[in-house]
């Protein structure tokens, strides 16, 4: 079975920083890429961030850039979200994601998703 698990959510403040992580395990190996995703209350689930296994390149939605870094530890199954600068409207449940697609904000290109965790940021 699949697992996806992220860490590191919580609460911050704004302008603080906060560094996701999601270890996999399981079938996820051949994924060709990694994606972060947030949903905040009432609102669809965003793609926010997403990198390749094999390239190492990236992909970030305009509201993040600047701002948050995606990068990945293939030898541990891990990839992380390092968020800076963060601000009230980062304040989601982040999940990461795994596909076999070529690196896509499309949700539906990715197969297998952590359970999520909470980042909240105050004003």
């Amino acid at each position: 079975q699949v697992q996806l698990v992220e860490s590191g959510g919580g609460l911050e403040q704004a302008g603080g920083s906060l560094r996701l992580s999601c270890v996999t395990s399981g079938r996820t190996f051949s994924s060709y890429a990694m994606g972060w995703f947030r949903q905040a209350p009432g609102k669809e689930r965003e793609f926010v961030a997403g990198i390749t296994w094999s390239g190492g390149t990236t992909r970030y939605a305009d509201s993040v850039k600047g701002r948050f870094t995606i990068s990945r530890d293939n030898a541990k199954n891990t990839v992380y979200l390092q968020m800076n600068s963060l601000k009230p409207e980062d304040t989601a449940v982040y999940y990461c994601a795994t596909t076999l697609y070529g690196l896509t904000k499309e949700l539906k290109r990715y197969d297998y998703w952590g359970q999520g965790t909470q980042v909240t940021v105050s004003s």
